[in-house]
């Protein structure tokens, strides 16, 4: 069985209500990593598994990328399928390629050109870099390494245009292998840069007499670079940071050794030349928990930060909004199920808001890149319920974390919605999120403990917000898809375990939306009902999506109901 790389330049469905796309191939396959083109287009990397048989040999000279890579497939070739839709969902390029070594790709870097390296390695131990132009044309393409088994982790870009590879190397005791130094431990960290047009400057090898990988890396403002790499030796694993210059000497070292098991994800230089860290930590339940650590260049701790949740989760990457915000995304997964998790902290590192994508499976995100205009492109992996096979998955998001719509009405309904309830947003009644749901926030709109008939108030408040909303909607009619109003709970129940506390709550946001669907149909007429019954649905979601502040619950706020506005795609 051999691997395929997957280059993907943004990928959307016409038929998708929400900007999130599965790219369905034959067995398991994953999106690694993602970047915003100039054209405002959006690049994605992975792999899939393919079978296939092949083999052809020519001495054809070759101009295109694909055309090469692919003639130097074997019986078992490996397939590169580059796609780029414009900013409309459009598909303005489509390619496919069979490779023969390539066998999995982990990083995708932006030139400043637009074109693209890419980063990977394979089977048997080498490691690639190529350079594409934005067109998908092959520049370079380069095989280095030892004469062990390597990995690549990351390919990280470099202020003079070239990039640097991080990853491990199996110890070498040779002393023929002399573009690196001796070999330190089972697995020992490797690095490798290169200039922008693909010459090798230096190849290194660090690490302890245990086994080390070089997970990722940043380039600091004074151009040295700081490292991060796992070590493992017994049952510990443990993380170092290395800062080394720009020809790779060592500067210094910090090592975080712990009696838990810790696992570094990610690496960044934020805004105010700082670095962040997001890691994971296990904890008693062996579960992994969320840690992040900010320090500056000479190794001084600035923040270091536990976020616990109620299930095992980590950040495996991160980055960072102009205003300091801290968007990550990565997962969350209990005893049968995982979840692509998105996160976000404010500059103190604390919780936000933090939401859950993906079905009753495995479902996880590897990467994201902020987009222009303050939306986030992420990738990872989506596993189908009727399926053991994992899918590529491509998604955008809002800036407060919720699922963007394909419809490129959702903006002139945003403004428009604002605009119909300036008042009641002005005095905090309700909010409107950018995924056009609208949740009443006012305490007097909330609902006590237990409680799911309306008060005199809430009912006065739904005639005259339904009054605004059901005419807005009507006049719009041929674009609304859906109206859902969803029924939510906060997380207890008195006296009742698990299963009971869920099944309650479930059952009362369900009364809950209920009584706010039956109040507002009623008062209509009954054209505007023969309407509605075409669009409306009520859902009881139980506390899956209680209100969080910095990772504690807000009870009273949780208790409450929510519309959202669906859009039809076309």
């Amino acid at each position: 069985m051999k691997y395929i790389l997957i280059l993907l330049l943004l990928i959307s469905s016409p038929n998708a209500k929400e900007f999130s796309v599965v790219i369905d191939k034959p067995f398991n396959n994953a999106l690694f990593d993602v970047t915003e083109d100039y054209d405002r287009g959006i690049s994605a990397i992975g792999f899939s598994r393919h079978y296939k048989d092949s083999s052809n040999s020519s001495d054809t000279e070759y101009t295109n990328a694909f055309d090469y890579l692919s003639s130097l497939s074997k019986a078992q070739g490996s397939q590169m399928h580059l796609i780029k839709i414009d900013k409309q969902a459009n598909i303005i390029l489509d390619k496919n390629a069979n490779l023969a070594k390539f066998n999995e790709a982990i990083a995708l870097v932006k030139t400043p050109t637009n074109g693209y390296f890419v980063g990977g390695y394979t089977l048997d131990g080498d490691l690639l870099i190529a350079k594409l132009d934005s067109n998908g044309n092959l520049i370079f393409r380069k095989t280095f390494g030892t004469k062990n088994y390597d990995r690549m982790n990351n390919l990280i870009l470099l202020s003079d245009g070239g990039v640097l590879a991080i990853g491990s190397s199996t110890t070498s005791r040779s002393p023929h292998d002399n573009i690196f130094e001796t070999g330190l431990g089972l697995n020992d960290i490797f690095l490798t840069r290169f200039t922008k047009d693909g010459r090798k400057l230096w190849s290194k090898k660090y690490g302890t007499e245990y086994d080390d990988r070089g997970i990722d890396a940043v380039e600091a403002r004074d151009g040295s670079i700081i490292v991060v790499s796992a070590t493992d030796f017994d049952t510990n694993k443990n993380i170092t940071l290395m800062r080394i210059s720009e020809n790779g000497n060592k500067i210094w070292l910090k090592h975080y050794k712990e009696e838990n098991k810790i696992t570094p994800y990610k690496i960044i230089k934020l805004r105010d030349n700082s670095f962040l860290l997001s890691l994971s930590k296990q904890n008693e339940m062996n579960k992994e928990q969320i840690r992040l650590i900010k320090f500056d260049l000479q190794r001084n701790v600035l923040i270091d930060r536990e976020i616990y949740t109620s299930y095992a989760s980590a950040l495996k990457d991160i980055k960072e909004y102009s205003d300091g915000t801290i968007i990550g995304v990565g997962f969350v997964k209990d005893t049968y199920n995982t979840d692509g998790l998105v996160m976000l902290l404010d500059n103190t590192l604390s919780m936000t808001q933090q939401e859950h994508f993906g079905d009753e499976n495995y479902d996880e995100f590897n990467a994201v890149t902020i987009l222009h205009n303050s939306r986030a492109a992420v990738a990872g992996i989506n596993t189908d319920k009727h399926s053991q096979e994992s899918n590529m998955w491509l998604a955008v998001l809002n800036r407060d974390a919720t699922m963007t719509q394909v419809s490129t009405k959702v903006e002139s309904y945003l403004t428009g919605l604002s605009n119909l309830f300036k008042d009641e947003i002005y005095n905090s009644k309700i909010n409107i999120k950018k995924d056009l749901t609208i949740e009443f926030v006012n305490n007097k709109l909330l609902f006590e403990t237990g409680e799911y008939k309306l008060t005199k108030l809430q009912k006065e408040f739904l005639d005259e917000f339904s009054k605004k909303l059901i005419p807005f909607l009507y006049k719009n009619k041929e674009f609304i898809s859906t109206l859902e109003i969803n029924g939510h709970t906060s997380s207890e129940w008195k006296g009742a375990g698990f299963t009971n506390t869920y099944l309650n709550n479930e059952e009362l946001s369900m009364k809950r939306s209920y009584s706010t669907l039956s109040h507002i149909f009623s008062n209509q007429t009954k054209e505007t009902q023969t309407w509605l019954t075409k669009i409306l649905k009520g859902s009881g979601l139980s506390y899956s999506k209680k209100i969080e502040f910095d990772n504690i619950e807000y009870k009273q706020r949780s208790r409450r109901v929510s519309f959202k506005i669906v859009l039809k795609s076309k």
